[in-house]
């Protein structure tokens, strides 16, 4: 990540913000930090992760809509973008005509580890999701083989991590059968 030299901007500016771009930035106190381009395994994993959280969402029929790449105000001049997130069609309709930054927990945010962001992903958004008391949150890691799955509860994260053919525990969507080995696979092309 990159710093980008600008005026200290407020979480309304960062809103508005366009360099003329195709650029994507995360707003850290007021700073603009450049995110780097992803790799192909990550937007791979990313992809089949939305795929299987729709299919699921559609299967129960419930109100909910997955998003990649939105935003999620963390703090007074803090917004993160996110790899997956899972909100309601209420806090969707909420930004409709305005940027894709929600200002109210996601029922399920889902980051893929980068191997030059790991301690964003492990440390940093974990304890600003946790501050917005998101209910769960996922850390899908190719580097370890390993997904950590964290559940909010009374005022904590209980985390749990699985690994091969461990299946994926949700507490949002109880019935989604999905392993570790299933999702870091489609990080590949055979």
């Amino acid at each position: 990540m990159i710093s980008v030299t600008t005026p200290s901007l407020t979480f309304e500016d960062y809103l508005t913000y366009d360099d003329g771009t195709d650029n994507r930035y995360e707003l850290i106190d007021g700073r603009l930090e450049l995110m780097n381009p992803s790799r192909v395994e990550h937007f791979l994993i990313a992809k089949f992760l939305e795929q299987q959280l729709d299919a699921e969402i559609q299967r129960l029929s419930l109100p909910w809509l997955t998003f990649r790449e939105a935003g999620v105000r963390t703090g007074f001049n803090k917004s993160r973008l996110t790899d997956l997130c899972i909100v309601t069609q209420e806090q969707a309709k909420e930004l409709l005509g305005q940027a894709a930054v929600f200002q109210t927990a996601p029922l399920l945010i889902v980051e893929v580890v980068s191997p030059d962001l790991i301690a964003r992903d492990y440390r940093y958004k974990r304890s600003e999701y946790a501050a917005l008391e998101v209910p769960e949150y996922w850390i899908v890691d190719p580097l370890e083989a390993k997904v950590t799955v964290l559940r909010w509860e009374e005022g904590w994260y209980e985390e749990l991590v699985l690994t091969g053919e461990q299946p994926i525990v949700s507490p949002t969507l109880p019935e989604l059968t999905l392993t570790v080995d299933r999702i870091l696979a489609a990080g590949t092309i055979s």
